[in-house]
């Protein structure tokens, strides 16, 4: 399985995230600019945490209109994965493929530390790998993670269990119903506040993220010996 990594002006995650794929996980990956036209040789897209285009207007609002992006979107009508994290979960919500918005956090403050998550559903590519309901430690560093959405939206959530991640215990940011990481409705993208791909080795403090990527892996290569 080979992964891109997309980057954009003001990323500061993809080293973070080229190294969870590469390193710990043991898959092939590669960096990809903003403005490359096709990702057709790639079989997973990863959109990293930072501060795109400086986040000018609203985190993700530039980063939204790269080239880069319609492949992005092509790449998840196709069933591909993607993977959005803090800066690339507030893309995706930007480019339409997950929906709701993100506010600033309640505190008004960037908040760095380390949260834990349940996971609220585990039948998905992003986290079959765990156990339902299982509680993991996983870092955060934002000041725009306050999940929004109307509450029509949240009821389709709930009742098509898109909710895949949720605060447990301490709410870092006052995000609607705790919600910490959704899918769309077919399964296939994933935005999420909390940074998995430092949280991929003991040495770093914690490894629960590193199930994430094994999933999606575990996944792929289920898919393709069926289809073999």
């Amino acid at each position: 399985m080979k992964f891109a990594v997309i980057v954009f002006p003001g990323s500061n995650c993809d080293v973070d995230m080229y190294h969870a794929v590469k390193d710990e996980l043991g898959a092939e990956v590669e960096y990809v600019w903003h403005d490359r036209e096709s990702l057709d040789e790639f079989d997973g897209i990863l959109l990293p945490g930072g501060f795109s285009y400086g986040d000018y207007l609203r985190s993700g609002a530039i980063a939204r209109f790269s080239n880069v992006m319609k492949e992005v979107v092509k790449a998840a009508e196709a069933g591909k994965p993607v993977l959005g994290v803090c800066n690339g979960f507030q893309i995706l919500l930007e480019a339409g493929l997950l929906p709701g918005a993100m506010k600033r956090n309640e505190s008004l403050k960037f908040i760095c530390r380390s949260v834990e998550l349940q996971v609220e559903n585990n039948k998905t590519m992003f986290s079959s790998a765990y156990e339902s309901n299982e509680v993991i430690t996983i870092p955060i560093a934002h000041g725009e993670g306050n999940y929004y959405c109307d509450e029509e939206t949240l009821a389709k959530l709930k009742a098509n269990n898109q909710i895949v991640f949720t605060y447990s215990g301490t709410n870092p940011n006052g995000s609607l119903a705790d919600i910490a990481g959704i899918i769309n409705e077919k399964g296939n993208v994933l935005g999420m506040m909390p940074h998995p791909e430092r949280a991929v080795d003991e040495l770093l403090g914690f490894a629960d993220g590193l199930k994430l990527f094994q999933s999606i892996v575990k996944q792929w290569r289920e898919a393709h010996v069926v289809n073999a």
